[in-house]
């Protein structure tokens, strides 16, 4: 899991000066980033209390000065509410070490859908999948598989471990680091699950991708996108992902769209007949 100093000096060495709007005097520099007494001056802060708040020494962090680290770093919406949860952890809202039950109401839900859909659970297990969702994505895996606690896949783990995904997804490093900005912010979300900090720590150790991702501390959410997946069975199809939050804690259901009338649309016809029932 990540600290605030972490991620104060990652965001700190991404940020180069011009970006930062300070100026070049054409002086050589070690490394690319923001040396601490730039950003302290940027943030209106002293250069001895920004280097306790790297060294994770210095409790109590104002709103206000983190909106003003936040500003002088360029960060996003997403990336400024991260740093806040860093810098403020909550109180555990959840039992976060139990299993994660779906509410039948969801399963109905997704499966009235006659588009592709997926369930996520708060660290990334695959908690349902309609019958166009698992055609889609993961064929190859027993459909049945997310209603077993035993057995469900995980997202982040099929992406970074599963040689079937980095063919599937045209544009896979660009899905990685995406799945990895968003795992970000789940940890920072729920920095007590001990099943999700395991999982950072698998993929870290299995996949040096997944390391090189991780240590970059990218942390943005993945709304929406549109990416395009190499079907073994109905070729190139240009999709749309639509991630959007249930009101269970850290639950999210996704649903891969295609635009009406392109060939990408006529392509998930023609999966959802084939893989159809019967």
């Amino acid at each position: 899991m990540s600290t605030l100093g972490e991620f104060l000096r990652s965001r700190r060495a991404a940020l180069t000066p011009d970006a930062a709007g300070l100026p070049d005097y054409g002086e050589r520099r070690r490394v690319p980033g923001l040396r601490r007494e730039e950003l302290a001056r940027l943030a209106g802060v002293s250069v001895g209390y920004y280097v306790r708040l790297e060294q994770d020494q210095s409790g109590g962090v104002s709103p206000a000065v983190l909106d003003a680290l936040a500003r002088a770093l360029r960060l996003g919406d997403d990336e400024r509410a991260h740093l806040h949860r860093l810098a403020r952890p909550a109180a555990p809202s959840v039992r976060t070490d139990e299993p994660e039950r779906l509410r039948p109401a969801v399963r109905t839900m997704i499966d009235a859908l006659r588009v592709p859909a997926i369930v996520l659970g708060r660290r990334t297990d695959v908690l349902a999948w309609n019958r166009l969702g698992h055609a889609l994505l993961a064929a190859a895996l027993d459909v049945d598989a997310p209603g077993d606690e035993r057995r469900r896949p995980n997202w982040s783990r099929l992406l970074f471990l599963d040689p079937h995904f980095r063919t599937l997804i045209v544009d896979w490093p660009g899905k990685a680091r995406d799945t990895v900005a968003d795992l970000r912010l789940l940890t920072g979300r729920f920095p007590d699950d001990r099943r999700l900090a395991e999982l950072v720590g698998e993929l870290s150790i299995a996949s040096p991708e997944f390391a090189e991702l991780w240590a970059a501390h990218p942390a943005h959410g993945c709304a929406h996108h549109t990416r395009e997946y190499d079907h073994e069975l109905v070729g190139r199809l240009t999709l749309t992902d639509e991630l959007m939050a249930l009101p269970d804690d850290g639950q999210r259901v996704a649903v891969f769209t295609a635009e009406p009338g392109s060939a990408s649309h006529d392509a998930l016809e023609l999966l959802a007949q084939l893989t159809g029932p019967g």
